[in-house]
């Protein structure tokens, strides 16, 4: 199905500009949310993973990853721009305990297996290791970057509190933007989610979330001054630097498997570049474990 023409002719049909919906369409971004126990099953949380023969269950030294999630690439949805493999499972094992103190991203792992492999489920190294197997289904979900999304008093902060002049002027730009291009933004984010409802416990695709995002363009940022390709700034220029480079990789990253964010418990993010998702080379993903408190 060709998700963007349905939602261009829903948005035809409220009297919306045929310019104004390609402008929100190229911010939109469906993601695959998984439920337990709604629909065919596509995947299964925790369980006992499917490796192929002779593969020893993933760890970091001498510490087992539990699996948190296998899933059948070829029972998903197809999503255009996701990326995903058209077949063979994804399986993510995370240590979220360690992930969360570490960060080095070693108690996280991504494992491929393509159709056709030989596979046997594997037994765990001990009970400890394996999560109870609850079985999912899928649906699609609405995605938009966290500046053009509806404010939140729980989660979303991005324009929490912000007057103008306390905006870098690359929120200001981003901010008038939405004023003048997206003058029914409200409608067609409202349209978007009510096409592709989110709620799901985990998802597959959509935006990196803004703490990874933001990580990674620090680390960016700090590699391209220390290396002399861009200039020393003060804080107040670094921060808009920031923003843009941030903007700029939302581009080249996607989210390939990531937790709804819950109060008192670990949730992890798998991301990875767009490129290293078509290849396949899902190693090449990172991991971020974090535990909301109140």
């Amino acid at each position: 199905m060709d998700h963007q023409e349905e939602f261009r002719r829903a948005a035809l049909g409220s009297g919306i500009p045929d310019d104004e919906i390609s402008r929100f369409s190229g911010h939109l971004r469906l993601s695959i949310g998984l439920y337990v126990g709604r629909g065919p099953t596509v995947g299964q949380l925790g369980g006992a993973p499917g490796l192929p023969v002779g593969m020893a269950w993933p760890s970091a030294g001498d510490v087992p990853l539990p699996l948190l999630l296998s899933v059948d690439c070829g029972a998903l949805p197809r999503v255009d721009g996701l990326g995903l493999p058209v077949d063979g499972t994804l399986l993510f094992f995370v240590h979220q305990e360690r992930d969360w103190e570490d960060r080095s991203g070693r108690y996280a792992r991504v494992v491929y297996v393509p159709a056709g492999t030989e596979t046997s489920v594997t037994e765990a190294p001990g009970p400890e290791y394996v999560r109870d197997r609850l079985d999912v289904g899928a649906g699609l979900e609405a995605e938009l970057p966290l500046w053009l999304q509806e404010g939140d008093e729980d989660w979303h902060e991005f324009w929490e509190d912000l007057e103008w002049e306390d905006m870098s002027p690359f929120q200001q730009q981003l901010f008038r933007y939405m004023e003048r291009d997206l003058p029914h933004l409200d409608e067609l984010r409202a349209l978007a989610h009510d096409l592709w409802p989110s709620g799901s416990g985990v998802a597959l695709g959509g935006y990196v979330d803004d703490e990874v995002i933001s990580g990674l363009a620090e680390q960016t940022l700090a590699g391209r001054e220390k290396a002399g390709e861009i200039p020393a700034v003060p804080i107040a220029k670094w921060y808009s630097h920031l923003e843009k480079e941030k903007h700029r990789l939302e581009s080249e990253w996607i989210s390939l498997a990531g937790e709804a964010r819950a109060y008192e418990e670990y949730r992890t993010s798998f991301v990875i570049r767009h490129d290293d998702l078509a290849a396949a080379r899902v190693d090449k993903a990172l991991a971020l474990t974090r535990f909301e408190a109140p």
